[in-house]
């Protein structure tokens, strides 16, 4: 039963949460059993007597600055809660105090029994208590650093670890969290605000959304071939019984832009739902999918729904807010992921809870789990000029460091023998403490604990941006979670080159004069690491068991801004928000120039280096949207810095290499080497800018790749030095090859094939037109 002097009370997923004030005469027995139990260790009363017990919360209740609740569930005694000023506890003069701050501590109640949800509704009901008075604006906590439990209790609340703290009996995570943090976490949002997304609503516009892409990208990989019929366009299925009508505009390159909004789909000649699970098993004969492989391919059109849906409830950020925002505002704004894979944002193995902690376009923050790898046993390449203890003293505060070192030393293992390697929580909590349990067991690895810096998820998902200390290395880590057809492992052996791979890259670049003029730059990947001392590596056999244990750091942009100038994804360029409104407009009309003068810009940071590269080096990247960062100035382009270095570039012709670096020549024919350029470049992003700018009327398709052949003319005429390569590696050739993505994902939805097989026939679909084939000069 609850008592009449319930302070509050909210009903939950678990049941009727009720807060009370604690009453020592009636709940001291109850409170010593909790605080005594051996579960309850961090809350530092193991010896307590029951006399100590009473006397502790007499005391904590005679106290004006400190209160101590009770707290039940459904009538039951459940938890203990203690909130106090900060300013009048320990923490005084500890840390940097703000009018508003209020302190909290809560002990879920021991139990041989967990329910699922419980602690987090415990938890969440004690946080809005906290800030249930509108004075209160920030939350303090201080829990044991050892306590990796309640670590990522409080990540998911939105807690911010700011640093460690030495009190009386412990060292303390001292951890903050606003108001608004917490209404933006995971657990403040409460599970059904985290599901608010699947429902009729924004299902149905992610269906449709995803149904015009589909309908455009496999149009474009000539997988369906959908008829005009007056204005608009329509498809059957292969089975005659699903219709679908559509309009839709054609553009270079056979690119399709489909009205979502326009479409009507009939079964049997009666009105259906557009429903993208539907449309892809009508057209799974047409489309090539196994029949034991289509469950799996709708796994990922499930989750790429899903996190459409969660993007049309969420990012409320619009295209105009966007063009002020910060860099990693506008990476958590993106809403498409790749633009020409359908399935696009599997996200196979993230829990609804987890996609909320962890997925790119959540913006959540969260600290990497370290573990220690036995020296023998792992691997850690570093770039020129790099050293271990540089790299560790670099991204690790002598605080952290000394934490691990101790932790190590309190299992008598010696600091020495170990290196230090970030995973990912949802790796740590999923792969490594289960598939690796007997490394663990052997100290061949060992569980060092969460970090203090905090980070924030790519697009590229497995790559995560240090919010805490800008100036710190991205980390890339294993994450072995599948998505667009791939397992996101690392491979410990291939990574080994590395960063000799991304130095001698590094080196030529800043070696040339063109790309110096143009300001082009890489980020390089100035470390790698990964552990080989498991049974899977034994094996001697490739497999993705032996991806799972891995990380590189690269480098930051942020320090190479000079004043004024922002940085952006290039991504970007390509993103609508909910309402349909573009940022690449956005960005052209913010920076006052006209259209053609802000792509010629954009296209001289961008194409003209890439275009160097292949034809003086015949060195190919992977520049996509994604690989790319902007530097903008004023809202245009002024220069790009290329990442993901490592494992997406590779020399087409006879270069001489290092022998470390020799790993990246790849053998391709002739004819496969201006794809780089042509599928890369051409079919794989500037269409679909293209069309964007078209569709808003803001530039004509004959202008903007007259733009593009212009740009490419323009380097030629730079360097006639170069002119046998020009003529060999022809970009303004008639017609190339068409590489299709899609029918790679298709054909294997399980494990895509490896995508430097440029030579498999399965992978093209005739010949596009070059679009500035018709502007040679």
């Amino acid at each position: 039963m609850t008592t009449a002097d319930v302070l509050l009370s909210r009903s939950t997923e678990v049941g009727t949460v009720t807060i009370e004030p604690v009453d020592v005469d009636r709940d001291g027995d109850v409170l010593h059993a909790w605080v005594t139990h051996p579960r309850s260790v961090f809350w530092g009363m193991q010896d307590a007597s029951v006399q100590d017990v009473w006397d502790a919360y007499a005391a904590i209740v005679a106290d004006r600055h400190h209160d101590a609740w009770l707290g039940r569930v459904d009538g039951e005694p459940a938890f203990l809660a203690e909130t106090y000023d900060p300013e009048h506890s320990e923490l005084a003069g500890r840390y940097d105090w703000r009018l508003g701050d209020i302190g909290m501590h809560v002990l879920v109640a021991p139990t041989d029994r967990p329910r699922s949800g419980f602690t987090s509704a415990v938890f969440r009901t004690v946080m809005e208590l906290c800030l249930d008075d509108p004075r209160r604006h920030r939350v303090v906590v201080e829990p044991d650093v050892r306590n990796e439990p309640i670590a990522a209790l409080n990540a998911s609340a939105g807690f911010t670890v700011v640093g460690h703290v030495q009190l009386s009996d412990k060292v303390a995570a001292l951890s903050v969290c606003t108001r608004d943090d917490f209404e933006r976490s995971a657990l403040g949002r409460g599970p059904h605000d985290v599901a608010a997304h699947l429902s009729p609503g924004p299902m149905g516009r992610a269906h449709r959304m995803l149904v015009a892409k589909a309908i455009g990208e496999f149009a474009h990989e000539r997988l369906l071939d959908p008829r005009p019929v007056g204005p608009d366009h329509e498809l059957f299925s292969p089975d005659g019984r699903s219709h679908y009508l559509f309009h839709a505009h054609r553009y270079d390159l056979d690119h399709w832009v489909v009205g979502p909004w326009s479409i009507v789909r009939t079964v049997d000649g009666e009105p259906a739902d557009v429903d993208a699970l539907a449309f892809v098993v009508e057209h799974a004969d047409v489309l090539g999918i196994p029949d034991g492989l289509l469950p799996t391919y709708l796994e990922e059109i499930s989750s790429t729904l899903a996190g459409s849906a969660w993007k049309h409830v969420h990012a409320t950020t619009s295209a105009r807010d966007l063009v002020g925002a910060d860099f990693q505002a506008i990476e958590a704004a993106m809403t498409e992921g790749h633009p020409a894979f359908v399935a696009n944002n599997g996200r196979i193995g993230f829990s609804l809870a987890e996609h909320a902690a962890y997925a790119p376009e959540t913006g959540s923050r969260f600290a990497v789990v370290w573990v220690a790898a036995r020296r023998s046993l792992a691997h850690l390449s570093l770039g020129e000029g790099l050293d271990e203890e540089s790299l560790y003293t670099g991204e690790l505060d002598p605080s952290t460091r000394r934490r691990f070192a101790g932790t190590l030393h309190g299992r008598g293992l010696d600091p020495s023998d170990y290196l230090l390697v970030p995973v990912h929580p949802w790796q740590w909590e999923h792969k490594i403490a289960v598939t690796f349990a007997a490394d663990l067991g052997r100290d061949d690895l060992v569980l060092l604990g969460r970090g203090d810096d905090e980070y924030q998820a790519q697009q590229s998902i497995r790559t995560y941006f240090n919010t805490s200390r800008r100036d710190r290395h991205y980390v890339k880590t294993a994450l072995s979670i599948q998505n667009m057809g791939f397992v996101r492992g690392l491979s410990p052996r291939y990574m080994r080159a590395t960063p000799a791979i991304n130095d001698w890259v590094a080196d030529l670049v800043a070696s040339d004069d063109e790309l110096v003029a143009g300001g082009f730059g890489v980020l390089r990947e100035r470390a790698a690491i990964g552990y080989t001392g498991d049974a899977y590596h034994r094996l001697g056999t490739p497999s993705p068991y032996t991806k799972m244990i891995a990380a590189l750091w690269r480098e930051s942009p942020e320090a190479r801004l000079a004043d004024g100038e922002r940085l952006a994804t290039m991504a970007s360029l390509l993103h609508r928000d909910r309402d349909g409104a573009s940022y690449a407009v956005a960005l052209v009309r913010a920076s006052g120039l006209d259209a053609t003068t802000w792509v010629r810009r954009y296209l001289r940071a961008y194409l003209r280096p890439v275009v160097h590269c292949l034809h003086r080096y015949e060195l190919a990247f992977m520049p996509h949207g994604e690989n790319l960062v902007l530097v903008l100035d004023g809202h245009v382009p002024t220069r790009v810095l290329m990442k993901d270095i490592g494992e997406e570039v590779a020399v087409m012709g006879d270069l001489e290499l290092p022998a470390e670096v020799e790993r990246v020549r790849a053998d391709v024919p002739a004819e496969v080497k201006p794809l780089s350029v042509l599928t890369d470049v051409f079919d794989g992003f500037l269409r679909f800018l293209a069309a964007i700018l078209a569709e808003d009327g803001l530039l004509a398709p004959d202008e903007f790749w007259a733009l593009v052949a212009e740009c490419i003319a323009d380097h030629q005429a730079d360097h006639p030095e170069l002119a046998e390569a020009f003529a060999r590696i022809d970009l303004f050739a008639p017609e190339f090859a068409h590489s299709c993505l899609n029918r790679l994902q298709l054909r294997d939805t399980r494990q895509m094939v490896d995508l430097a097989d440029q030579a498999d026939s399965l992978l093209f679909a005739g010949t596009l037109v070059n679009p500035v084939a018709r502007f040679r000069r």
